[in-house]
């Protein structure tokens, strides 16, 4: 059995990032320890949940009864608190996305950035996911240089990003714009010229699910999984819970 992190904010996190991985990781026998920056309850996107653009841009049925589920084990009522994480304690670390304003705090917290560089470079498997690959790039290395510099990533696409924008911006403003710049443009700054950013094949809709992977993308670079958006989330959490059971039966 691994122990798994998930660092998630108080409020706007994505439903489906954060929901489907923990039942995955959960089932598969491995511990998953949610936690916020101060221990106080968390909740997710109620716009996200509620279903955006007649339901398009929300959770798919089996991942809104997974967060459903999530809500009543009572695990985001009682989180974890990131600075009592020990990380000689923590065998994954899984860092969701979100695109809504109350994510800010979660991805601009410098004691997160360098848990994640303490995990990371003591080779602790890593997953992200949209919005999540922000802390992976905002991280530092102990060295000074950016986390991913010279690291194979992919995260929510700018044409992605753009058109949820255009699409909702008549009712929801600049709801789906969570910086001025996107999150591709950040992401690809931290790989620098030695990285490489992976767009994956343009999905406009289609969503993976947990029976269907066709539509699903997920970038492996040695310890560190990354996907582009809620639509990856089941197959994101297969292959993280299949890495951290290999590296339980290497002992590594």
């Amino acid at each position: 059995m691994a122990t798994v992190l998930i660092p998630i904010p108080h409020r706007d996190f994505d439903p489906t990032e954060v929901a489907v991985p923990w039942s995955i990781l959960r089932d598969a026998g491995h511990e998953v320890i949610l936690a916020t920056k101060d221990g106080e309850p968390a909740a997710a996107d109620p716009i996200v949940l509620r279903g955006v653009v007649f339901g398009l841009l929300g959770p798919v049925p089996h991942a809104a009864r997974t967060y459903a589920e999530l809500e009543a084990s009572g695990a985001l009522r009682r989180p974890a608190r990131y600075d009592t994480i020990d990380p000689l304690q923590i065998d994954g670390l899984l860092l969701p996305g979100g695109h809504a304003q109350g994510m800010r705090p979660y991805l601009e917290d410098e004691g997160l950035f360098s848990l994640t560089t303490d995990l990371f470079e003591a080779s602790t498997p890593v997953a992200a996911i949209c919005h999540g690959v922000l802390v992976m790039a905002r991280a530092q290395a102990s060295s000074g240089r950016p986390l991913l510099e010279g690291r194979t990533s992919t995260c929510l696409p700018r044409y992605m990003e753009r058109l949820a924008w255009w699409s909702t911006a008549w009712k929801l403003g600049r709801y789906y714009r969570t910086y001025d710049a996107y999150v591709q443009d950040e992401v690809e700054q931290s790989l620098g010229a030695r990285g490489t950013f992976v767009r994956g094949p343009v999905h406009l809709m289609s969503k993976g699910t947990e029976s269907d992977d066709r539509p699903a993308f997920v970038v492996d670079d040695e310890h560190y999984l990354s996907a582009r958006w809620p639509g990856d989330a089941y197959l994101l959490g297969k292959r993280f819970a299949g890495r951290l059971g290999a590296a339980i039966r290497t002992g590594s």
